[in-house]
């Protein structure tokens, strides 16, 4: 890694490290989100980022979409509903790849059903950013460190009905970005720890065509990242919060014969966190507002109003196609707020299915205003899923 990167790497450390002092400067002191950016930023921001080639394909919609190997980080509710007892998916994400390439992110879930009504899932997800060379504000070498992150989750799924599902999901996060690490402000960094869970629902009604083919209907919802605050220093009251979501999705699925298969899916997604200060002033209020309190602020604290909350909503769309279970095609679309982030991009990818084994690829290609500011631009991400036992 060049030093050039290396500073580049190392603000967006900083950045991580200190969210809420770089929200409040860049906000100004009117009221009107017009022209104004207001970007919410959390701790740990690894555990949103798509862990899976198949969603990743479809613009980052996996809310109500069929159950896979996946569906712990989506919605774990639907894995009493899959078609096979058991998958494994490993996928591997490059992160930064115009930068640098030892950057990535990994991902290993699974699911297994106990019976025709119970399922349990597990995932492990590793977030590397290489080796970073640091240097104080001064420019001076401050040696080199291997920033990581890693979350594990474990969960239990249940079928409430023929058309219903609950899941919960438990989930421990650990987070070392520079560790021992003492900047010129008197400050000692230590690695972030935090324990998180979700709640997740999710419902499907298939209707048969009389000529053999089928109308499926899915709609899915979970509540995800709800946590203790996490601290990246010794001082208590510099806690942050993680980033704590709210996603409602639905899908439609057509199969015209036994050959065709057609979804489409919409995902929309808020984070559950409450919009940071003005300024500086306000950041000891911010640091005492609690995870519970934070997420009710969350719905009506942006300073413009209803039109501000409204942009804090993502929407996913995507579009899958599969012949004989066999071969898959897929496209999406991301859109955020150029007020929250401006993130904005076209996905696109393939599937690949024979037997137990799968392979899926993603593509994405950045647009709008943000068009250099995904690190995932231009990259391809794959997937390799793996199905066992017999559906009895």
């Amino acid at each position: 890694m060049t030093r050039s990167n290396a500073i580049t790497v190392y603000l967006s450390l900083c950045i991580s490290l200190l969210p809420l002092i770089s929200a409040a400067q860049q906000i100004d002191s009117t009221t009107s989100i017009d022209g104004r950016v207001n970007v919410i930023n959390t701790a740990v921001p690894f555990l949103r980022i798509s862990p899976d080639a198949r969603s990743g394909a479809l613009g980052d919609a996996g809310l109500a979409i069929s159950p896979d190997a996946n569906s712990i980080y989506w919605n774990l509710s639907k894995i009493p509903f899959a078609t096979q007892p058991g998958a494994l998916s490993v996928t591997y994400t490059p992160w930064l790849t115009q930068l640098v390439n030892d950057v990535y992110l990994a991902d290993v879930s699974g699911y297994k059903q106990l019976d025709e009504t119970q399922s349990i899932a597990a995932s492990l997800r590793y977030f590397s950013l290489g080796n970073v060379q640091f240097y104080d504000f001064r420019g001076m070498d401050q040696g080199q460190f291997h920033p990581r992150e890693f979350a594990v989750d474990a969960g239990y799924a249940r079928k409430l009905s023929d058309h219903w599902g609950l899941g919960i999901t438990l989930r421990y996060i650990y987070s070392n970005l520079a560790s021992g690490y003492n900047p010129d402000n008197g400050s000692t960094y230590k690695a972030g720890q935090a324990v998180a869970g979700d709640v997740s629902t999710y419902y499907t009604a298939t209707v048969e065509n009389d000529n053999g083919g089928s109308h499926t209907w899915s709609f899915g919802a979970a509540i995800t990242n709800v946590g203790n605050k996490i601290s990246y220093t010794n001082g208590a009251a510099q806690k942050n919060f993680l980033p704590t979501n709210l996603g409602i999705g639905g899908a439609y699925t057509t199969q015209p014969d036994e050959y065709n298969k057609i979804t489409f899916t919409l995902d929309l997604n808020k984070l559950l966190v409450p919009t940071p200060p003005k300024d500086s002033a306000g950041l000891a209020n911010y640091y005492d507002i609690g995870v519970v309190e934070g997420i009710f602020k969350s719905f009506g604290d942006a300073p413009g109003g209803l039109k501000e909350e409204l942009e804090e909503i993502t929407y996913s769309i995507g579009v899958e196609y599969w012949y004989n279970d066999l071969f898959a095609v897929r496209g999406g679309y991301f859109h955020e707020s150029k007020y929250k982030g401006d993130r904005q991009y076209f996905t696109a990818g393939l599937g690949l299915k024979y037997n137990n084994f799968g392979l899926n690829f993603s593509y994405l290609v950045p647009s709008g205003s943000g068009i250099q500011r995904n690190p995932l631009s231009n990259t391809l991400r794959f997937s390799l899923l793996f199905d066992f036992g017999k559906k009895q």
